[in-house]
């Protein structure tokens, strides 16, 4: 029956790819790359030979109805992003949908995903989250960060590195410097880093370095320690 397949790739390390995710590649009648270039590194090194489709950002509300075409024609397509799984700060979302309003089924393989290491590698308490990936680079981006000032749960961020150090400065100045954070880098790669301490303490470690590479930043919530004393104090009298 056909379908489509969501199949995470490796965010670093080539040999974080399941077997299944393998064979579902080598099994599709087509796979849909984000860049074409890139996947290609990923499908040489593990035999696999389909034809690529460019499917981005920039294209995917016109392609998508082609996508569905073919799908209903009888194939099976894979959807694979430049790293990890389709949708999460990647294309995917507007597809998926186009397909489940065409009754057309849709497959999603587990997989690599950058925040997920980067949330149990934190310290960081990480059995409540929210996933708030990259924000808004100009309009809405202080009103999002003003609504997060009261967020209890450990919060994690998508940012590129040159833009690192300004972002660590917002939060700083919305959760204060003493809020506890962590920030990694070139997950699963050779130059991995996970630095951990307060806002702060991250923003005088990474000014005085260049960054590289892809970045996930967890910040901790908003404590209610002091209103937890407040009531017990209460209680007593």
């Amino acid at each position: 029956m056909s379908k489509l397949f969501l199949v995470p790739t490796p965010i670093g390390n080539l040999e974080d790819i399941t077997i299944r995710a393998i064979n579902v590649l080598k099994s599709v009648d087509v796979i849909l790359a984000e860049d074409t270039r890139t996947s290609g590194f990923l499908l040489k090194r593990y035999e696999i030979s389909k034809p690529l489709i460019s499917h981005h950002k920039f294209n995917e509300h016109k392609s998508s109805q082609q996508i569905v075409d073919r799908i209903k024609a009888g194939q099976t397509i894979a959807l694979i992003s430049d790293a990890g799984t389709p949708a999460i700060s990647d294309p995917g979302y507007f597809l998926v949908k186009h397909c489940l309003d065409s009754d057309i089924e849709v497959e999603c393989l587990p997989g690599a995903t950058a925040f997920v290491p980067a949330l149990v590698n934190s310290g960081l308490p990480n059995e409540r989250f929210c996933f708030e990936g990259f924000l808004p680079q100009k309009k809405g981006r202080q009103n999002k960060l003003n609504e997060l000032a009261e967020e209890q749960r450990t919060m994690i961020f998508y940012e590129s590195p040159h833009r690192l150090v300004k972002t660590l400065t917002q939060f700083a100045e919305i959760f204060g410097e003493d809020r506890k954070a962590s920030v990694s880098r070139e997950i699963t790669k050779l130059h991995e880093e996970n630095a951990r301490g307060t806002l702060s303490e991250l923003i005088a470690h990474f000014s005085a370095k260049t960054v590289k590479g892809e970045i996930v930043i967890v910040i901790g919530g908003k404590t209610l320690e002091k209103k937890k004393k407040e009531y017990i104090k209460k209680d007593r009298i």
